[in-house]
């Protein structure tokens, strides 16, 4: 039996079934801010929504109504409609949602329905299923036990994070790893994407009535992310377990994430010339961003190192001179940072260890 539309009633398992949707909204309002298991397949292109806007505006309803037929007809309303039906052939239980579940999304199923196609539309559509998951974020951030995992530049917080099941890796869904070395090859998602990723996250947590949730110890912002206020403020209250790792394993695990596997990452995508310009580049960039707080005469020392490293790799084809910099980098810049951030917050530690310790302490914990 039909159903036409999917009240907010349903909004969670939506989200929980990553339940496939049809995004009508115009390709800027889906820039700006969509759902992970959503696809964009317009309506109305930009500048026909912006004309149907503005008569909108200076006619009203009725006129702009009028004109939004007039621009999608004949041909373009049947291009409209073929790439709707081609993808309910592969995804035929998907729903559709415009931006308030209004006269798109009603539009669009009365077409779809002449085609052939009976799919509901979500009812309050992106808005309020949008805002569903900013008060998810509040409610489940008051409620849910956190354990925060800290540890010094390199100590591997993130590899030991993901061997665990209680745990959500923010920096995995801001696609940065939170440093000045820290881009990934894909671009950050927007703001608005990486909340509503982070809340599906944590709904998902939730459902599972998880004794505590584990997260990376974060600053405000990931990048260009910015941890929702009301969560990064339960995090700075919650209780630590401190990751430790010696000097020499700290190296080379910043050795093979940040130059060797960045450097083939580069060269993969980009070539042998362009990618290494361009990995040169993400390396001297990352130093320039801290250059005030490392101070003059260190940046152009750990610059130096880094230069006479990539050349060393040039002839010789060997990256074990970026041990050096990458040893004072942490020695005289990170290290420092992370001990004075962390005395701040002594009183919430709960455990110290390496890996082995504190894999062992969660699994006693659960």
């Amino acid at each position: 039996m039909f159903k036409g539309t999917q009240s907010s009633s349903n909004y969670l398992s939506i989200f929980l079934d990553e339940h496939p949707l049809i995004d009508v909204r115009a390709p800027i309002e889906f820039k700006k801010g969509a759902f992970p298991h959503s696809c964009n397949l317009y309506l109305m292109q930009d500048n026909e929504r912006e004309l149907v806007g503005t008569c909108y505006k200076q006619q009203g309803q009725a006129a702009a109504i009028n004109l939004g037929y007039s621009l999608i007809k004949d041909d373009i309303k049947q291009q409209r409609i073929e790439q709707w039906t081609d993808y309910l052939k592969t995804q035929p239980n998907a729903y559709l949602y415009c931006f308030r579940g209004g006269l798109r999304s009603q539009l669009v199923q009365e077409w779809l329905k002449k085609a052939g196609f009976n799919v509901p539309y979500i009812e309050g559509g992106y808005k309020a299923m949008r805002q569903f998951l900013i008060q998810s974020i509040e409610t489940i951030s008051h409620s849910q036990n956190l354990l925060i995992l800290s540890g010094s530049t390199g100590s591997g917080k993130t590899e030991l994070l993901t061997q665990q099941k209680n745990n959500i890796d923010l920096e995995a869904i801001a696609q940065h790893r939170g440093s000045s070395f820290g881009q990934c090859f894909t671009p950050q998602p927007s703001q608005i994407n990486f909340e509503n990723t982070l809340a599906i996250n944590l709904l998902k947590s939730k459902v599972k009535k998880l004794p505590y949730l584990l997260l990376e110890d974060e600053s405000y912002l990931i990048g260009r992310a910015a941890i929702p206020q009301i969560l990064y403020k339960k995090m700075q209250t919650a209780q630590i377990l401190v990751l430790e790792e010696t000097m020499e394993k700290r190296v080379s695990r910043i050795l093979k994430e940040y130059i060797l596997n960045m450097h083939e990452g580069f060269i993969t995508r980009l070539g042998p010339i362009e990618g290494k310009q361009v990995f040169q580049q993400y390396l001297t960039q990352g130093l320039l961003q801290i250059k005030k707080r490392l101070g003059g005469q260190l940046h152009d020392k750990l610059q130096s190192h880094l230069s006479y490293a990539c050349r060393q790799y040039e002839i010789y084809r060997t990256n074990d001179d970026h041990r050096v910099w990458i040893t004072q980098l942490l020695t005289y810049y990170y290290d420092p940072m992370y001990q004075y951030q962390l005395n701040k917050k002594q009183d919430k530690v709960i455990f110290r260890g390496d890996h082995q310790a504190i894999n062992q302490w969660l699994d006693e914990y659960n």
